[in-house]
């Protein structure tokens, strides 16, 4: 089985060299490496032309979507494995993500796992980043740092949306479960990601993936209970049962808990450990709202195109 490894890169300079070392220290060596870059203006550009091994293709103003679809169009193998560029491959993820085509299934699905350096990224990685005995394989929907597929299955699915900006693996997600394709978890197949390092780009990122959903048409659902449960909240809070404040900021407490455990198994003991009880949620409700106001300036963005 020869296997293409593909990703996308934009300004990642202090990354893109870690990404490039986890690749060469593959227990099992993909075919051929194609990278597509954005645009990059940081000096990206100079660490992939610097390296050999690399098919590096440079398409200035391209979106995630069509920077991989033009990765897939170049590769010369019906085996596609996915990552971004400024993400750390285990020694053995090549080698993991292939397994579940080798027996049989249509698309890999990969985990990943947080590569944090400080506290804000720990609390970030806590709610974004789930364990692994969360995962139910049947329902999960892999992140394109973690994939692979056969190239048909990808066609027939009409590859990543170029409309799309954010969101597109998701879409992709959607649109290879509504046709029945045979996705399989591959447990020992991890890449490490980097949570954002700052509350503005955090919040830039969350907003960004709800304006996608909202454009798409994805998890509309899960967008309404949000809405739904933060006027709960704000309704009974002002209200004057002491027993229903209780009772919401009990049920505010349940849902805190998995994410704050998170943290807590992953941080080292110290005040940095206590002091993420409070900021977990803190950071979970700052999340929301980001959602909150990404998934309604997606709604209006989608009303003005229409």
């Amino acid at each position: 089985m020869k296997v293409s490894l593909i990703a996308t890169v934009k300004d990642a300079a202090p990354f893109v060299g870690e990404f490039l070392d986890s690749l060469q220290a593959q227990t099992r060596a993909p075919e051929e490496v194609v990278i597509v870059d954005g645009g990059s203006t940081d000096g990206t550009l100079d660490i992939l032309r610097e390296r050999s091994g690399v098919t590096l293709l440079e398409e200035p103003g391209a979106n995630i979507a069509r920077g991989r679809n033009l990765a897939v169009a170049k590769a010369s193998h019906d085996v596609i494995a996915v990552s971004d560029a400024d993400c750390v491959l285990a020694a053995d993820w090549l080698e993991r993500i292939v397994e579940p085509l080798e027996a049989g299934a249509d698309v890999s699905m990969g985990l990943y796992e947080p590569l944090t350096t400080s506290f804000f990224e720990a609390c970030a990685a806590a709610i974004g980043i789930k364990e692994r005995e969360e995962i139910r394989p049947e329902t999960y929907m892999p992140s394109a740092r973690s994939v692979a597929f056969f190239r048909e299955v990808f066609e027939e699915a009409g590859g990543y949306p170029e409309w799309l900006d954010i969101g597109e693996d998701m879409y992709l997600n959607r649109r290879w479960r509504a046709q029945g394709v045979r996705m399989r978890l591959a447990e020992g197949a991890v890449v490490f990601r980097r949570p954002r390092s700052a509350p503005r780009e955090y919040w830039r990122q969350f907003s960004a993936y709800a304006e996608g959903d909202a454009r798409a048409g994805m998890f509309p659902e899960r967008h309404a209970a949000r809405f739904a449960s933060y006027a709960a909240l704000v309704l009974t809070l002002s209200g004057r049962s002491r027993a229903l404040k209780a009772a919401a900021l009990a049920a505010a407490a349940v849902r805190a808990a998995r994410p704050v455990r998170r943290a807590l198994r992953r941080m080292p003991p110290g005040p940095a450990r206590l002091a993420a009880i409070p900021a977990v949620p803190a950071l979970m409700a700052f999340t929301d709202l980001a959602k909150m106001a990404g998934y309604l300036r997606g709604l209006a963005r989608s009303r003005r195109t229409r």
